[in-house]
């Protein structure tokens, strides 16, 4: 297995360690994991599912963020 994987955030190839969670993911991004919204692979993931879902190979997410204001 290598070290490193190659996903898609946001239409853009990123590379990540393997084993990496969305979790993770959102923090190397440095979002706010309270403003966001993450689609992997097509599907709305649950923030309860952050935490245990591992970025692989080729995945695909969108993450959207929360912007507040008037």
């Amino acid at each position: 297995m290598s070290d490193v994987v190659a996903i898609h955030v946001n239409g853009e190839s990123r590379e990540t360690k393997a084993g990496t969670t969305v979790t993770g993911l959102l923090a190397q991004l440095g979002l706010n994991t309270g403003r966001v919204a993450v689609e992997y692979n097509l599907e709305i993931l649950p923030k309860s599912k952050w935490g245990d879902t591992q970025v692989s190979q080729g995945d695909r997410l969108e993450i959207v963020q929360f912007v507040g204001g008037g």
